[in-house]
């Protein structure tokens, strides 16, 4: 049984909301928050981490000890997460005590395994790259090449992921964690889909992003809404990203990674339960953006208007360079900012290292060309060095 009525309006100081994790992701939820006087309090392992100095209450905690995320949030309203990597026991024996969760711990135990994702889209009949599981110690069989290796548990951000194009490449790197084997996707571009969903089981989707990567750091270097993809692509996708919510009976806010093929397919490559960097943009670009979007979900309150306030958005993430250390040098930053349409956010990390996340950078404007060639000048313009030589 919850401990107050939450059809009432969940906000001001008496409602408290706890977010597991402190990094770039909480900070501008707490941004968000501040202006509905929703009070946030954050547990993270670093006494660095980027939330602290804007949060009510700041714990440094294991976010995979039970007994810690417990302490942590029995006596908070609502707990949510701003990454998955956390403790499942912790969050379902403060929902069993009354604490709401969202997302739901049961969700968070199957986005944390990348082999249940895959299980869980077979059972669905969600379109996604054929795959195999292998075991600690396993070998590939059965499979061509080239094929994706990914680890169950534990990757993110491209970590934990290693592409084998032949037999050489085993020889050289040993399967030494359960991982996942799928069958590479010849890949035309790469979508994302922020969907919301309340606990009504009303949604609200996004408009569809692309996703450019950037080789060396197997990371998104920038990305533009809406994809320049067709009026019946674009729906499939939002259908798509649709049916894996509903399928989950998901409530909160998720990210669907999708693969667009050569030859026309959509396959779902992975799905986050939280906030993403694939909407990042919407903070200029959307009425409602997505952190405001989840922390409606997080409050029960009614979901809000996701349609563009302009027409193209753009956003490039502000990395580490590859040989940077010590503390952050935002270099031609003042540049930037004298763009129109130009909009910085730096996340307040005392330390760069390479590729690590240290802001972004959205781009609005009223056509894709015009914010296409400002994000192209972006890129050659800004970097982060550090104040150290690596």
């Amino acid at each position: 049984m919850l401990r107050k009525d939450l059809t009432s309006l969940n906000t001001g100081p008496t409602f408290r909301i706890g977010v597991l994790g402190g990094g770039q992701l909480g900070r501008m939820m707490i941004q968000t928050a501040i202006d509905l006087d929703m009070r946030v309090e954050v547990m993270d392992p670093s006494h660095e981490a980027p939330c602290r100095s804007l949060t009510h209450r700041f714990i440094q905690g294991d976010l995979n000890d039970s007994d810690a995320v417990y302490d942590f949030g029995k006596d908070l309203d609502v707990i949510t997460i701003e990454i998955e990597h956390v403790s499942v026991e912790g969050l379902r024996r403060l929902e069993a005590s009354g604490v709401r969760v969202i997302p739901k711990p049961n969700h968070i135990a199957l986005i944390q395994d990348k082999g249940l994702q895959k299980q869980f889209f077979a059972k669905h009949k969600i379109p996604t790259a054929d795959f195999t599981l292998i075991d600690e110690g396993g070998c590939l069989t059965g499979m061509g090449f080239p094929v994706v290796q990914k680890l169950r548990v534990g990757g993110y951000d491209g970590k934990g992921v290693q592409i084998l194009k032949s037999e050489s490449d085993i020889d050289q790197k040993r399967f030494s964690e359960a991982s996942v084997l799928e069958q590479a996707v010849d890949i035309d571009k790469e979508l994302g889909v922020i969907v919301a969903r309340n606990s009504a089981g009303a949604t609200a989707i996004y408009p569809i992003v692309e996703s450019i990567f950037d080789p060396n750091a197997n990371l998104v270097s920038s990305l533009f809404a809406p994809a320049q993809i067709d009026d019946s692509l674009t729906q499939k996708a939002k259908d798509l990203a649709l049916n894996v919510v509903e399928a989950m009976d998901f409530v909160g806010l998720m990210a669907v990674e999708l693969f667009l093929s050569k030859t026309g397919d959509l396959f779902v490559n992975e799905i986050a339960p939280r906030t993403h960097n694939s909407g990042h943009h919407t903070i200029e670009s959307n009425q409602t953006s997505q952190f405001a979007q989840h922390l409606r979900v997080v409050a029960d309150l009614p979901l809000g208007n996701v349609s563009k306030l302009h027409e193209v958005a753009g956003m490039i993430n502000l990395l580490g360079a590859a040989d940077a250390f010590g503390a952050p040098v935002y270099e031609r930053l003042q540049e930037a900012i004298d763009m129109s349409g130009v909009h910085p956010h730096l996340y307040g990390k005392s330390q760069v290292k390479p590729f690590r996340k240290m802001g972004h950078v959205t781009v609005t404007g009223s056509n894709h060309e015009e914010v296409h060639n400002k994000v192209l000048k972006l890129l050659e313009i800004l970097s982060v060095t550090g104040t150290q030589e690596g």
